[in-house]
């Protein structure tokens, strides 16, 4: 039977989504973070080898917490033990969260189950870091810290994994408001003792052998979180954890993201009990993919607002640039918001760059354009904008990663031309 023609797109169809913390219907690229957890992370987890915890950072719009999402949904289908996203607020506790969560990973082990005092134990003293957090520390100067606490009850879930032969997952979001050196260093404790831990195993044939315990630590936030962590904790927290900065997607990533539209159409309810399909021109794809600039965020936002903008059963490409239009106002805040969090050198360096035309963006000339005394002050700067930020690359000439703030420095981006 074929599929019935569909004359309106209704929003509960809709399957593109610009909102933080969502995992998007269409989703574009990350392949290698995607796999680095699918090939690597999970299967060495669960062979017993070690394994760093994943640090993926970031500026807003790049779909770091979308990622981990999406792998720690992939590991709850698979049946592993998944905390829920726990992001942390601006001056909050953050031991408090944590502590829940490895409360909860615990009842999912069946730990409470457990008659062992050892366990029982491990239970209380995490229960009063959910309650006190590192307040436990000021009140009862005789006691365990709280960073002993949750890494002992995480080893007691760790063995739990490895009996049934599952990872458990953790992720910690906006890490980069851990602002208290002290909190940031127990929680980085914690987690980094728990994944270098090792334990004895019984092998066939009576074989003792040491394995590390299944448990994955995911850390999403800003880029200003490398720093930070890496000042506080220099070498252990680089020993203990991988860090990847995400940078915008490439074009063929989101190409092949909304190839089903043009082949073979988006599977929709026709709002009768059967199928319909939404369609888009390659036109279209064109478009969305000149407007949103490779930045996640801004593909969701394109794709919805192209959505809304007509009633037929194929998006065109004056379905994209009408909708688009509504959205600009947010588009321009969106970059607006990255480049107001920058340092002020940091935003001098790029406007300098943007001055000047792309042939002419040599490292002496942007920090000449930038009033640098010599080039070489410069250096830094565009270091970090390159390795820390994924803003630039410095090459001869230095170019512009970050599509969107190359675009919206350089030209009436996000202004649709022509329109």
């Amino acid at each position: 039977m074929a599929d019935k023609v569909i004359v309106v797109r209704d929003a509960a169809d809709n399957p593109f989504s610009p909102g933080s913390d969502i995992i998007p219907a269409v989703w574009a690229g990350r392949v290698e973070q995607l796999s680095d957890w699918r090939d690597i992370l999970r299967p060495r987890l669960l062979s017993g080898k070690a394994e760093r915890g994943r640090t993926i950072l970031g500026d807003p719009g790049l779909g770091k917490s979308s990622l981990v999402r999406r792998i720690a949904a992939g590991a709850k289908r698979a049946g592993d033990w998944v905390t829920p996203q726990l992001r942390i607020p601006s001056g909050t506790d953050p031991l408090k969260r944590v502590a829940a969560a490895i409360l909860d990973l615990a009842e999912q082990a069946g730990l409470p189950a457990s008659r062992e005092a050892r366990i029982a134990t491990a239970l209380d003293r995490v229960q009063a870091v959910s309650v006190s957090g590192i307040g436990l520390t000021l009140r009862n100067h005789g006691g365990p810290e709280p960073y002993s606490a949750l890494t002992d009850l995480l080893v007691e879930i760790g063995q739990a994994a490895i009996a049934r032969s599952q990872v458990a997952v953790i992720h910690i979001d906006e890490v980069q408001n851990i602002g208290d050196d002290t909190v940031l260093s127990q929680l980085l404790i914690a987690l980094g003792d728990a994944i270098t831990f090792e334990t004895d195993v019984t092998l066939p044939g009576g074989v003792i052998a040491s394995r590390a315990l299944p448990i994955a630590v995911y850390l999403t936030g800003l880029p200003d979180f490398a720093e930070m962590a890496g000042a506080r904790r220099g070498a252990t927290f680089a020993r203990r954890f991988k860090t990847t900065t995400l940078s915008p997607l490439g074009d063929d990533d989101l190409a092949a993201a909304l190839q089903p539209f043009v082949l073979d159409g988006w599977e929709v309810s026709d709002g009768e009990g059967g199928l319909a399909r939404i369609r888009m021109t390659p036109e279209a794809v064109d478009a969305i993919l000149h407007l949103c600039q490779g930045e996640p965020f801004l593909f969701q936002l394109a794709g919805e607002r192209a959505w809304y903008a007509g009633t037929a059963p194929t998006i065109t490409r004056d379905d994209v640039l009408r909708g688009w239009l509504g959205a600009v106002p947010e588009a321009a805040d969106h970059v607006d918001r990255i480049l107001s969090r920058l340092p002020g050198r940091e935003r001098e360096f790029l406007e300098a760059m943007a001055r000047l035309e792309p042939a002419e963006r040599l490292h002496s000339r942007i920090a000449e354009e930038a009033g640098f005394a010599k080039a070489t002050d410069a250096g830094p700067t565009a270091r970090r904008l390159d390795e820390k930020r994924g803003i630039i690359s410095r090459g001869k000439p230095i170019t512009f990663r970050h599509r969107a703030i190359g675009a919206y420095l350089t030209s009436d981006w996000p202004r649709p031309e022509g329109v």
